[in-house]
């Protein structure tokens, strides 16, 4: 007969490491003879000079911190996967530190003499568990066995590198549901009568939400709710919903981009078709170390800016490792763009503990440019923007003063982190760009409707913008406002136009590449300019005269284009798959030249790569020449 909970331990440690190198068989040997222990919130594991326990810990659910008792400091704070009690164990000594729960918590218990088998059977897990655990290295930049933490990926990755991020992903297949009027109490008995994390309320086998152990730990034991209430007052709703075959690389980003855990999989990807399947974080296996969803807990768990470096620069090698492996360069930037995105905000919410008060009103943080389009690869400049609330003029000027503080702290710790300082000052460390909401809706009308070449150069900066933290109701009111600029004005698109045609294909007359004539980068080819940008900007203008909102990133642009415009399809796809050539070229360069990837060297391209660039310029030239004739722009010129 099988043993299920074996499995279920099995199918949790097989995720991390070290616990993913042993074979098969022997990680079930492991599982077979776990302990399963549940603390309750500041209930000790082991005190300071306690006698060492005959077995070692691993975090199943919640959260562990390891404490220093003379002072109570919070050393270290163990999540899911982590592994603590082993340094006493392995050193034979007592307690040093105390280790108590900091929230409600399942460990698991894995005993010393199973410990000792491994270390002397697996040369892997040997080398993982000893030089991670004896030597007490908790500095992520320290070079002395640096592949001993589980940030630092590098001894921790698999011999081969297998391509999964684009592979359909595994999911449970047998979703756990209840109804909507079923009782809390009830869905939780279910829930643990099935040893499951999560329980879908379904109506009419369709999803309506779903509760995770999660909600039970933080809204019932807690108090928040009755269990006698039904599942609807507590459940998540709407649930976030995907087809059969999502990718890896698909349910990573939606789980980063929404902060959750759980996604239903439905016959037709929608909320209404029929639940078919459950995929949670345990299902992605971990296969490589620096795997984004490893990257985004450890800055979550960041403390400081020099953390976020770090891991910034683990970022540029998954990056490098996804251009060698030729991933997808639209799911590159997704997932890179997250990766940002996450440390952009663990940024601000860090600066905003060190400022002396919180906030005095609501705000926004905009990333603006590439940035804001999602676009941002490389390690290229900052470029950002800060909305605060309407105020009254009283407080207005120490508002204004505070905003400008915090802004001036986040673009500093952005620099150390490895974005530079824009060199336009374009930051919202910048009085221009750190302005109230009514600010900058008299900002964009004038921009909008008094347009000069200045103004239509910073439209075509600030009108790709992203919401990183903050307010979005705030974001929300300046882009109607925005539209409404533009419905009022519409001549402004010619002007638009008009800055859509100035760099034409980069090919000239005999169809040579158009080159830098002079500067530091003469005979260079530069791809920004030339190149990416006309697809940017014709895009954008496009997109804008449907008065179409919340489509910010270039592919998306034209992919809804190409729905809004069936007879332009081909065009529209022409043009993704050129900008997606040329994006994938940029940032081949950039790596290897170890700067943006903005000016190429020609000669270093060979004639298939050089051939590949030049059929890019068609759809450039017949996107430009769409523009010319739909906007009357050949009179104007």
């Amino acid at each position: 007969m099988k043993n299920t909970i074996a499995e279920r331990i099995f199918d949790f440690l097989k995720d991390y490491p070290p616990f993913y190198v042993l074979p098969k068989e022997e990680l079930y040997t492991v599982s077979k003879n776990v302990k399963v222990v549940y603390l309750q919130k500041d209930q000790h594991v082991f005190k300071t000079d306690e006698k060492i326990h005959d077995h070692f810990y691993v975090v199943k659910d919640g959260a562990v911190g390891i404490f220093r008792e003379q002072d109570h400091t919070l050393v270290d704070e163990c999540d899911e996967g982590d592994i603590f009690g082993l340094r006493a164990l392995i050193r034979k000594g007592n307690y040093i530190l105390s280790a108590k729960a900091i929230e409600e918590s399942i460990l698991y218990s894995i005993s010393s003499e199973l410990l000792e088998k491994v270390i002397n059977t697996n040369a892997k897990a040997n080398k993982y568990l000893l030089e991670s655990f004896v030597a007490n290295i908790r500095n992520p930049y320290s070079t002395k066995n640096k592949d001993s933490l589980f940030t630092q990926v590098e001894g921790l990755q698999k011999k081969e590198s297998h391509l999964t991020e684009v592979q359909s992903v595994q999911y449970s297949k047998n979703p756990i549901t209840c109804s909507s009027n079923t009782t809390i109490q009830e869905a939780a008995q279910i829930m643990s009568s099935n040893r499951i994390g999560s329980i879908v309320i379904t109506k009419k086998e369709k999803p309506l939400g779903i509760i995770t152990d999660k909600d039970l730990r933080n809204k019932i034991a807690t108090g928040q709710f009755s269990i006698q209430e039904a599942v609807k007052r507590l459940m998540s709703s709407p649930v976030i919903t995907y087809p059969k075959n999502i990718t890896i690389a698909e349910a990573q980003i939606a789980m980063l981009q929404h902060s959750i855990s759980h996604l239903c999989i439905t016959t037709d990807g929608t909320l209404n078709s029929k639940l078919v399947g459950i995929l949670s974080e345990h299902d992605i296996v971990v296969i490589h170390g620096n795997n984004p969803s490893v990257l985004i807990k450890e800055v979550k768990r960041s403390k400081t800016d020099k953390d976020l470096k770090y891991i910034r620069k683990k970022t540029q090698q998954l990056l490098e490792g996804y251009i060698a492996q030729n991933v997808p360069i639209f799911f590159i930037s997704k997932i890179i763009s997250a990766i940002n995105e996450a440390i952009t905000k663990k940024t601000i919410s860090i600066a905003i503990e060190e400022m002396d008060t919180p906030p005095p009103t609501e705000f926004s943080w905009l990333a603006i440019g590439s940035q804001g389009r999602k676009e941002q690869l490389l390690l290229t400049d900052q470029d950002n923007a800060l909305v605060f609330d309407n105020l009254s003029k009283e407080k207005y000027a120490q508002t204004k003063n505070y905003f400008l503080s915090l802004a001036d702290k986040v673009t500093k710790k952005l620099n150390t982190i490895g974005f530079e300082f824009c060199p336009a000052n374009m930051m919202a460390s910048n009085p221009r760009w750190c302005l109230s909401l009514d600010e900058w809706k008299q900002q964009f009308n004038n921009w909008i409707t008094k347009p000069d070449e200045d103004k239509i150069m910073l439209c075509t900066i600030f009108f790709d913008y992203n919401l990183m933290y903050g307010n979005k109701d705030i974001v929300n009111e300046m882009s109607e406002s925005i539209f409404e600029s533009i419905g009022s004005y519409t001549i402004f698109l010619n002007f638009l136009g008009l800055n859509a045609l100035k760099n034409p294909p980069p090919l000239s007359f005999f169809r040579q590449f158009l080159v830098e004539h002079s500067g530091e980068h003469k005979d260079q080819f530069d791809i920004k300019a030339r190149a990416l940008m006309p697809l940017v900007d014709a895009a954008r203008l496009l997109i804008l005269s449907h008065a179409i909102k919340d489509f910010n990133n270039t592919v998306l642009r034209f992919e809804k284009l190409a729905e809004i415009e069936p007879q332009n399809k081909d065009l529209y796809d022409s043009c993704i798959n050129a900008f997606k050539t040329l994006l994938q070229f940029r940032t081949q360069q950039g790596l290897q030249q170890d700067n943006s990837g903005r000016f190429i060297d020609l000669k270093s391209l060979n004639k298939t790569d050089r051939l590949k660039l030049k059929r890019c310029f068609k759809p450039i030239k017949d996107i430009q020449e769409l523009i010319r004739v739909r906007f009357n722009l050949s009179q104007i010129l």
